[in-house]
């Protein structure tokens, strides 16, 4: 669902770029439109959070979220660290490290969890709702200037700005079970419309630079992210599974670098690159991970269950969340 209009304005600005800057609302949308189909958007994944969810789903979610976000943090503040002079380390834009190992699948999540988990397990998704959209990005980028580096980034206000619609979201879904239901579907809705956005801003030249790191990047992903949770997943007695549950990369988080350049110009250069490897990350995480847990379901549950462990055709590879 993002993958496609994001190639398919990659294409068109490619090829034809002026097709679609006539000015007008053509342009408003599928030129200028990302910015603010970004606001809304944080709004409805705001209203999906339940602040009410059970103290052992709290745990669980909180384990993995926090998780993913330590260790795509300290990766990406190292990687800025040792970035050569063009601003990459080992060809990967250390943007897309810390969007793509913060983030997770949650399409994917509740697919593995409603197979293998209990109902604790899959109401861990309204804590892990949090690591969607650039707000944990931000916060690891705040930390990078707090320790000294890059004076160029994030002042505190900066990350109200970009939490506000989400607090929001989130006020407006636990006050209202309807408004939550309502606001929920807008998710899904907006994708296609963004991704196009972005794609709109991206040429073929930085998917060919791109492209082969960002494989890497979806890889790495699975294994540093879901293996970790999974490891301290079985020392706290829970399913193993469900920690690696939380290793994919999601669809959303393509749209990340150009959230934090639309806070801060000064990271618009890696914009496109960041781009084009969090969505090589995407695809190639959503691939590898189901396998993964085919592997690992056999390892702790058995045949019989890995059976049950092929690949869901209700998992999205390109899922809102």
């Amino acid at each position: 669902m993002m993958i496609i209009p994001l190639f398919l304005g990659v294409v068109i600005n490619t090829f034809f770029p002026n097709l679609l800057r006539i000015g007008g609302f053509t342009e408003a949308l599928f030129v200028n439109g990302v910015v603010p189909l970004m606001a809304f958007f944080f709004v409805c994944i705001g209203a999906e959070i339940n602040l009410s969810t059970a103290k052992s789903a709290f745990a669980k979610g909180m384990t993995m979220l926090v998780t993913k976000w330590v260790i795509g943090a300290l990766f990406g503040i190292m990687a800025y660290i040792l970035a050569g002079p063009d601003g990459l380390f080992l060809g990967l834009a250390p943007l897309a490290i810390i969007a793509a190992m913060t983030n997770s699948n949650g399409s994917m999540y509740v697919a593995i969890a409603t197979q293998f988990g209990k109902k604790d397990d899959r109401a861990a998704i309204g804590i892990l709702s949090f690591n969607d959209g650039p707000f944990l990005t931000m916060l690891a980028l705040v930390i990078y200037g707090t320790l000294g580096y890059g004076s160029h980034l994030f002042s505190l206000m900066d990350f109200v700005a970009v939490l506000t619609p989400l607090l929001m979201g989130i006020v407006l879904g636990n006050l209202d079970p309807d408004m939550r239901k309502f606001l929920s579907k807008g998710v899904d809705s907006l994708i296609p419309f963004m991704a196009f956005g972005l794609g709109m801003g991206i040429d073929l030249q930085s998917i060919f630079k791109g492209g082969l790191p960002g494989i890497a990047l979806g890889i790495l992903t699975v294994f540093l992210t879901g293996t970790t949770c999974s490891y301290i997943f079985k020392k706290a007695g829970w399913n193993p599974v469900i920690g690696l549950a939380e290793g994919a990369v999601a669809g959303n988080a393509i749209a990340t670098p150009a959230a934090i350049a639309a806070v801060n110009a000064n990271f618009a250069p890696e914009v496109g690159i960041a781009t084009v490897q969090i969505a090589a990350a995407v695809v190639t995480s959503g691939l590898f991970l189901p396998l993964y847990v085919s592997f690992l379901a056999r390892k702790y549950h058995g045949p019989d269950k890995q059976k049950k462990a092929g690949p869901d055709p209700s998992i999205r590879v390109s899922g809102s969340s």
